[in-house]
């Protein structure tokens, strides 16, 4: 571990486990709010260990660099989901204030655990079953039919970890890879929606609108505010079932549920405990962001307003491409349309890596979401839309 700066803090302290690019934008949001950010990174060169002073170095998957990490701070919270729930747990035994506790990130980070969870508080889930081998597969498939998606019980993010299998054979290819996996029953949706909540430990809550989110290759490459089309009465059910997942497993911080919407109803596919990239919009298109609500959730502050700052928002992801020079086109996007926010991450350009994102405000979706294509595919590629 690094040594700690000698600086007397003059704020509250939250610690965030994990220095990529969500613990980099909560840093903006930090600022504001005279809150003292502290991440653990793995290395000098992470994304918010670019732009933070109050750097650890040292491995989450150490509890004793997690004690030493926690020390001084008035809550400790996370940019991922991937320290071991048992150091959660130690932390919380210690008398840390970790946020969320390791009762609720464990149905983040086991998605078996997670789906029992939900079905016994009456979510509405997929069938689902825990699988270990083909003929498992091949009995859950003749109870609901192939395709039958596999999913890893624990790790998987962006698309990794999900494999839609439409026979035996590919299911047993999965199945050799030797990692814990449970099966789901393909959902025929019509188009993906996330709801983003916060949740204080003093039980208020919150709740952003419903936004839509466009897949590509398992990556979110569009985020569009408020769903377009979407029915109120859909909406609200949407945030009620969100809500009350959050206030069921006993989320502290912000809840990011991504659903499935489909001819019979509102599906729920995955959790996340953090700041999510459905809710980047919010920085700038929103009353209080995603990243100042889960400082003001995580230390026990009245919430923010989550209202839009416009009628329709529409946030693109920055994907590498293969020119790697995207500086070299800030100007362009800048005075082609003076209205788009650019944000980067300050990671290394790679083909198809997430290096930032852009946001657009207006009116008109149409109009909107143009402009927010152009200027992403213009600094990811260089080309025209």
């Amino acid at each position: 571990m690094s040594s700690p700066s000698s600086a007397r803090s003059l704020g509250p302290v939250v610690g965030m486990i994990g220095a990529g690019q969500l613990a980099r934008m909560t840093q903006q949001a930090a600022i504001a709010l005279g809150v003292e950010l502290r991440v653990l990174a793995a290395a000098p060169g992470e994304s918010a260990a670019r732009v933070i002073s109050d750097v650890r170095l040292g491995d989450y998957r150490e509890l004793a660099d997690l004690r030493d990490f926690a020390k001084g701070c008035d809550a400790v919270t996370f940019d991922h989901e991937h320290v071991p729930t048992e150091h959660v747990r130690a932390l919380a035994a210690d008398g840390f204030a970790v946020h969320p506790g390791a009762d609720a990130l464990v149905h983040a980070q086991d998605k078996a655990v997670m789906r029992e969870r939900l079905t016994t508080i009456g979510a509405p889930c997929p069938p689902w079953r825990r699988i270990e081998t083909a003929a498992d597969v091949e009995a859950f498939a003749a109870e609901h039919g192939w395709p039958v998606v596999l999913k890893a019980v624990r790790g998987g993010y962006d698309g990794r970890g999900v494999w839609v299998c439409r026979s035996a054979g590919e299911a047993a290819e999965v199945l050799a890879s030797g990692v814990s996996l449970m099966a789901e029953a393909f959902v025929p949706f019509e188009r993906e929606l996330a709801v983003l909540v916060a949740r204080s430990p003093h039980g208020q809550g919150v709740s952003y609108p419903v936004v839509e989110t466009v897949q590509q290759d398992g990556i979110c490459v569009e985020v569009l505010a408020p769903a377009p089309g979407l029915d109120p009465e859909q909406a609200a059910v949407a945030q009620r079932i969100a809500l009350k997942i959050a206030h069921e497993l006993g989320v502290t911080g912000l809840l990011a549920v991504e659903m499935f919407a489909t001819s019979s109803g509102l599906v729920v596919n995955e959790l996340a405990m953090r700041p999510h990239n459905s809710g980047h919009w919010t920085i700038d298109g929103a009353r209080t962001s995603q990243f100042e609500q889960h400082l003001r959730a995580v230390l026990d502050l009245p919430l923010g307003s989550p209202s839009m700052a416009a009628p329709v928002v529409v946030m693109a992801n920055l994907l590498g491409g293969d020119d790697p020079d995207v500086f070299s086109r800030y100007e362009h996007v800048m005075a082609h349309d003076p209205g788009i926010k650019v944000h980067f991450y300050g990671k290394e350009v790679r083909p198809g890596r997430k290096i930032g994102h852009v946001t657009a405000l207006g009116a008109d979706l149409d109009e909107v979401r143009a402009r927010a294509r152009h200027a992403a595919v213009y600094l990811s590629e260089g080309v025209y839309t």
